[in-house]
């Protein structure tokens, strides 16, 4: 069974504000709504780009799982248009608008969506949200900080976190949706849910067709004080022709700006605030410029990357640096060769680079230390400076010099005991020596030097 979408599209500029900065299309196989921000930045004009091409998905055809990427890049090429606004026109840096669109394949619906505008869909005579407002408010309450009671009076409700802005990481929220006859769907701006219950909008999207339900809303906005511009897109799922038959409607600047009565003047008013008072804004600030207050601007986006890139390579080269500098400054003792030597620097191995140069190649041959000493110097022994390096030198030099003093031992002979005749009597064995207790000699440790300062005869054990 196909279905379709009956549908209906009304915008109104508000009781305050002079100039519309919200859009809307309506069509057989598309809803959509942007709600274009920035103050004198000139939302209307991106909020206007921004339907003219995602509108271009309203044709029969695009089904199933190519919605998504259908959507998806409709996005991006509207984003990419903001971008290409700006670079045309600096005064237009900072706009941005919201995107939530619903594209319809006669089975289901594909959702994108970035922003606090909003999508619902009434089912059985009950009212739920599809999209999820891309907000500061909104972000507190999923971490359970406030309630959505507390969300809708909140005095930063209106402070948008994501957003259509030019900018490369500007992605919408995807989603398939399931859809079936009578079911009721409705798109509408943050001028209507941030002053409108949702009981409120329940009760008026329960009856009714689509023509007048969007009639109604607006009205209960524009009563509940609202002070923004008010948008909203209603279409049914039925079974049968839409009595709206398959004319697209487009409302809002998209259509002022494609009529030609909204000029450049209206930059100019806007920037000049609007003078009716009333809203969150005070002193004749646009509440629409504040919403984009914490956002950093756009422009020379490639130059800001080259210099933060330079900011890195220039601490990560600085560290470096510094590394090398400090190894530069370190000495230690080890081998070249047959002989030893003092060396500048640090035993270590980096690849591609020398952390260590011969400073001082001494006299002193390896073979002429003792064990101990050849196996420290082999293994390399730091220095705090070149000073202690040299006195490590010393140390080796004084060692060696009394290793070669020591005389040579020779080998002692051990006399072979005579063997006594044997004979018929027995031999008597002479009486033990009475027990006496032996004297222990402390142990030398190998390295170590006498009481008088001299090398240890046993130390110099392995000179060759």
């Amino acid at each position: 069974m196909t279905l379709s979408l009956d549908y209906a599209a009304l915008s109104d500029v508000g009781r305050v504000r002079r100039n519309n900065e919200d859009s809307a299309y309506a069509g057989p196989h598309l809803l959509l709504l942007a709600d274009g921000m920035g103050g004198a930045a000139a939302g209307e004009v991106a909020s206007s780009a921004a339907v003219q091409v995602i509108r271009r998905l309203d044709k029969p055809g695009i089904t199933g799982p190519d919605m998504m990427e259908a959507l998806a890049g409709a996005v991006h090429r509207a984003n990419e248009r903001l971008s290409e606004l700006v670079e045309e026109d600096p005064e237009r840096e900072g706009m941005g608008s919201t995107v939530t669109a619903l594209l319809f394949d006669g089975q289901q619906l594909g959702l994108a969506h970035l922003g606090d505008s909003r999508a619902y869909r009434m089912r059985d005579g009950l009212l739920y949200q599809l999209s999820h407002d891309h907000t500061f408010v909104q972000s507190l309450v999923d971490e359970g900080r406030i309630s959505k009671e507390e969300a809708f009076t909140h005095p930063h409700r209106n402070l948008i976190l994501r957003v259509l802005d030019g900018r490369p990481d500007s992605d919408p929220d995807l989603e398939i949706l399931d859809v079936q006859a009578g079911d009721r769907l409705m798109l509408c701006s943050d001028g209507l849910p941030d002053y409108v219950s949702e009981q409120v909008i329940a009760t008026a999207m329960a009856e009714g067709t689509p023509d007048s339900v969007v009639v109604d809303l607006i009205t209960h906005a524009l009563e509940a004080g609202s002070n923004d511009n008010v948008t909203c897109v209603v279409a049914d799922v039925v079974e049968t022709d839409p009595a709206s038959g398959t004319q697209p409607q487009l409302v809002g600047a998209a259509a002022e700006l494609a009529q030609g009565s909204t000029g450049p003047g209206t930059a100019t008013m806007r920037a000049q605030g609007d003078g009716g008072g009333g809203g969150h804004g005070g002193g004749g600030v646009d509440p629409e410029e504040l919403r984009y207050a914490p956002r950093p601007p756009k422009r020379f986006l490639w130059l800001r990357r080259l210099a933060v890139l330079v900011v890195v390579l220039g601490v990560i080269g600085g560290g470096g640096w510094f590394a090398y500098n400090w190894t530069q400054k370190q000495y230690y003792v080890g081998t070249d060769g047959d002989y030893v030597a003092i060396f500048k620097g640090v035993d270590e191995v980096v690849p591609g680079l020398n952390l260590s140069s011969l400073y001082e190649k001494q006299a002193l041959q390896v073979d002429k230390l003792p064990t101990y000493s050849r196996e420290q110097v082999e293994g390399t022994i730091q220095a705090d400076d070149l000073d202690a390096a040299r006195k490590i030198v010393s140390e080796l030099k004084r060692t060696a010099d009394e290793c070669a003093a020591q005389p040579t031992p020779k080998p002692s002979t051990t006399p072979k005991p005579s063997t006594p005749p044997v004979t018929g009597k027995p031999v008597s064995t002479p009486p033990k020596p009475p027990a006496t207790t032996p004297v222990s000699t402390p142990p030398t440790t190998p390295g170590a030097t006498s009481s008088n300062g001299t090398v240890n005869p046993d130390d110099c054990d392995g000179v060759r």
